[in-house]
């Protein structure tokens, strides 16, 4: 073989050597294979200077060498890709025979544990699960709740108002009046949902929150049916033996009405850090349905008479839970919300 291509072949055997990956192969056939600057293509162009009785045999080294270093190449790239492969496939490789890694699963949030907890109760003393819209009309949300025109919860700086004639329900309370125009009494139900307020967030107050209202209607209701039911609530929800007490009140759709407590029961009623130091905690309002609330809905006041009742949901599952503050509800934090696995 020539000289000058006898030691291109040997410098060509020494990088084929080296190549280690595709990158150092491509360089490597660009290096000697190239059509513009591959060494073997500037031998191919040295051809022409040769003589007549040189050229033939140079020509045919030329054409042997550029064959050699075409075939090198392409096993050199068959052996990188079979190496690459074995190492995907031992990085991948899965031994059957170890135990399963078990994906971790999820749970329901605090505030529909105590949501489930609540309606429980309530169904087993016989009342249903009712829903409603979440977007209403004043009539559903105001007016037939004998809430008129002039009161203060009507006004934007309170209530999130859609439009006009629609807002975001700032009570469950519109399900009774759905609830009443659908089914005639006797009927006991209860609403649990979201509800929405023009609260400045707080560790007690948020602008979405849950609550539940309760709703009897039948004949010869009376105040003492409203304390009976709550009394067992509370004692189903948060122990036996605990009080209740009603404190008088005001709201536009009950007369009587009353917000309810119940005794600590952390302290028993002594005070402790959970009361505030005052022994008793607000469970909600509470009161008889107005008359004018049932006659909004055709039922005669003279003849049937209710309770109804409205708790915050948030508030009871910061209480089973001991949470300080209700946002933590809300923020969605897989550290916190792991608590309750």
């Amino acid at each position: 073989m020539n000289q000058s291509l006898s030691e291109v072949r040997e410098q060509f055997l020494g990088d084929a050597a080296a190549a280690a990956n595709a990158d150092t192969l491509a360089s490597l056939k660009d290096k000697y294979l190239g059509r513009k600057s591959g060494l073997i293509a500037a031998a191919k162009k040295t051809i022409g200077k040769l003589g007549a009785e040189e050229r033939a045999e140079f020509g045919r080294q030329v054409n042997e060498l550029a064959a050699e270093v075409e075939a090198e190449i392409g096993r050199l790239g068959e052996a990188i890709a079979a190496r690459n492969e074995q190492a995907a496939l031992d990085r991948e490789r899965v031994d059957v025979t170890l135990p399963g890694t078990g994906a971790a699963s999820g749970h329901l949030h605090p505030i529909t544990l105590v949501r489930q907890r609540i309606e429980d109760i309530f169904v087993s003393m016989g009342y249903s699960v009712e829903d409603g819209p979440e977007i209403e009309t004043p009539f559903y949300n105001f007016d037939a709740l004998n809430i008129p025109a002039s009161h203060p919860a009507r006004d934007s700086a309170d209530t999130f108002y859609v439009s006009e004639t629609l807002a975001l329900r700032t009570q469950t309370s519109n399900v009774q009046i759905h609830t009443m125009q659908r089914r005639k009494p006797p009927l006991r139900v209860i609403a649990p949902g979201r509800v929405f307020r023009r609260d400045t967030p707080d560790p007690t107050h948020n602008p979405m929150f849950f609550q539940v209202e309760g709703l009897n209607v039948d004949r010869r209701i009376t105040m003492a049916d409203l304390k009976g039911t709550l009394t067992k609530f509370v004692e189903m929800m948060f122990g036996a033996n605990l009080r209740t007490r009603f404190r008088p009140s005001y709201f536009p759709f009950t007369e009587p009405s009353a917000e309810v407590d119940f005794s600590c029961y952390v302290c028993d009623g002594s005070g402790c850090r959970v009361c505030k130091g005052t022994g008793w905690i607000e469970l909600g309002g509470s009161g008889m349905v107005h008359p004018n609330v049932l006659e909004t809905v055709s039922v005669d006041p003279e003849e049937f008479s209710g309770f109804a009742f409205g708790l915050g949901i948030d508030r009871m599952a910061a209480l089973m839970y001991g949470i300080d503050d209700i946002r933590l509800l809300y923020e969605n934090d897989v550290r916190f919300l792991e608590q309750f696995a």
